[in-house]
């Protein structure tokens, strides 16, 4: 909480210094800093409160100024539909940029009815179909949900054909065993399904799921059934908070097994947490490079970075910059509208549409190209996958241990996995 504060004083100053802007667009933030995801809800809450930030120092959005409003709803239902019930009905909000999938699944309908563009941080493949029952198995329409990165469903489809090029390529006999690891709740569950069938279509067997909670804790017994279940690729769905926890309660058990991890299941942060423990885990990153490599747009994102930390020296993680792609997105979306008769939910929704592999002005090398269209909310189906190297000791600052080599993010392939219409949705 003190690093909230810090960011809040800045950005405080920052509006006191900025310029007022003309008319002003009303959005909805909501955000976990203190909930069961908040180890990685922080960071990419901190990116879209520091974006909006940078994009209203400078000029807005055709002039207007973006007016957030900040909700830490503690990764709770509840509080996410009280959240949205005063952004429709007081604040007259034009979008939102939301956070899990428990909330934002929730919400598809009242978003759907009110016509607002819902921008969240739940990659559920359940968002992507905008016109419903696709195929058969997509049971919804989400005509105004977006995210930036591939869904979590594409993204386990990838980690899959990935352990199945590894299991060749190191000459295993037999089949390889996948197991699906994480908590009982929408968001570990929502790629359950789409792995599961994957990799027995490409000829592993599928184990029954591992339960563990989504918050840290004592997870020996989950690492000895795995030890016993004797899989060999194992998918952690939960953030990587109680993912640490496995990650080294199955070091300490003695498990030989290959980790994969969920996009919120890993991060710089959660190598220096977990140490030697999170050696070699695979998980995909959504933008091109990490915040020490090279890209033009990164010069960009470390102007984005000063908002709250006017140094310039903090460590951004992956998901830092993956929120401030998905920010610009809204904002190019929100130029566009008004241009085009106006900044409204429809007109929002409606300039997403208008690009193809699309990467915000000044975000070249770092956020990926993406394309929605009315038919497809899909933005991408290339997963670039990494792998954690940790060479040291983690005492030291993240920073120092990027520096010094201790911890680094090691791109290890990248998927393209085919746009089938009847894999949208699930």
């Amino acid at each position: 909480m003190k690093r909230l504060t810090l960011s809040l004083v800045s950005a405080l100053a920052l509006a006191a210094a900025t310029p007022a802007l003309a008319q002003s667009i009303n959005i909805g933030h909501l955000a976990d800093y203190s909930g069961g995801t908040s180890d990685v809800g922080q960071p990419y809450g901190q990116g879209i409160q520091d974006t909006i930030a940078w994009i209203n120092a400078n000029g807005g959005v055709n002039g207007k100024k973006i007016n957030s409003d900040f909700n830490e709803y503690g990764y709770q239902v509840p509080r996410a539909l009280a959240a949205f019930k005063k952004w429709v009905g007081t604040d007259k909000v034009v979008a939102i940029q939301g956070w899990g999938t428990a909330d934002t699944e929730a919400l598809v309908g009242m978003v759907t009815k009110e016509e607002i563009p819902y921008y969240s941080g739940s990659y559920s493949a359940s968002l992507t179909d905008p016109v419903g029952k696709v195929n058969a198995k997509s049971e919804r329409a989400a005509p105004f949900n977006f995210f930036y990165g591939p869904s979590y469903s594409d993204a386990a489809r990838a980690m899959v054909q990935w352990a199945a090029d590894d299991w060749k390529k190191k000459g295993k006999p037999g089949k390889p065993k996948w197991v699906h690891m994480g908590a009982n709740h929408p968001y570990p569950n929502s790629p359950k399904e789409a792995a599961a069938e994957y990799a027995k279509s490409l000829g592993f067997e599928v184990l029954d799921p591992i339960t563990f909670a989504l918050t840290p804790g004592d997870y020996t017994p989950q690492c000895l059934t795995l030890k016993q279940s004797g899989a060999n690729y194992a998918y952690l769905g939960n953030t990587a908070g109680s993912n640490i926890s496995v990650l080294k309660a199955c070091k300490t058990a003695g498990v030989d097994v290959q980790f994969l991890g969920n996009v919120w299941g890993m991060d710089e942060n959660a190598m220096k947490a977990a140490g030697e423990a999170a050696n070699g885990v695979v998980f995909p990153v959504r933008t091109a490079v990490t915040w020490n490599g090279s890209a033009p747009g990164l010069a960009t994102a470390k102007e984005i970075s000063k908002i709250s930390d006017p140094s310039g020296n903090a460590y951004r993680p992956v998901h830092y910059l993956s929120a401030i792609c998905t920010a610009l997105y809204m904002k190019e979306a929100m130029e566009w509208a008004d241009k085009n008769g106006g900044v409204t939910g429809v007109k929002i929704r409606d300039g997403m549409y208008q690009k193809k592999d699309w990467v915000p002005k000044g975000m070249d090398g770092v956020c990926n190209p993406s394309t929605w269209s009315a038919t497809d909310h899909r933005p991408t189906t290339r997963v670039d996958l990494y792998r954690s190297v940790v060479t040291g000791p983690t005492d030291a600052s993240v920073a120092d241990l990027v520096k010094s080599g201790a911890i680094k993010l090691e791109k290890v392939a990248t998927i393209d996995l085919p746009r089938k219409t009847e894999l949208q949705g699930w």
